[in-house]
């Protein structure tokens, strides 16, 4: 199997591949506090994602930057895609037994 190289492409510097990119906006998810009734916009890093065996044991979490509070939510099919392809850091739980 082989690739051919464009055109133009060869001697081509990373500086100039990427001379017409701008800077990537972060993806930011609305999420809310259960306690304190805060609604806020967080970042990808201020996520975490757990995926189980099964939807009781696949969960996404975050500290609540207005009361401090650990707050852990269900995640869905659609939550799960939207969180990784966020990029939302990921944790496979291993089923005991």
């Amino acid at each position: 199997m082989s690739e051919s190289v464009p055109s133009g492409a060869v001697g081509m510097t990373v500086a100039a591949a990427f001379a017409g990119m701008r800077n990537a906006v972060p993806v930011v998810f609305r999420a809310g506090c259960p306690d304190c009734r805060g609604s806020f916009e967080l970042t990808a890093n201020a996520l975490r994602l757990a995926i189980g065996g099964t939807s009781r044991t696949t969960f996404y979490s975050f500290t609540c930057p207005d009361c401090g509070t650990l707050v852990r939510k269900p995640a869905g099919e659609r939550i799960v895609e939207l969180l990784v392809g966020g990029g939302v850091r990921t944790l496979r739980l291993q089923a005991m037994g």
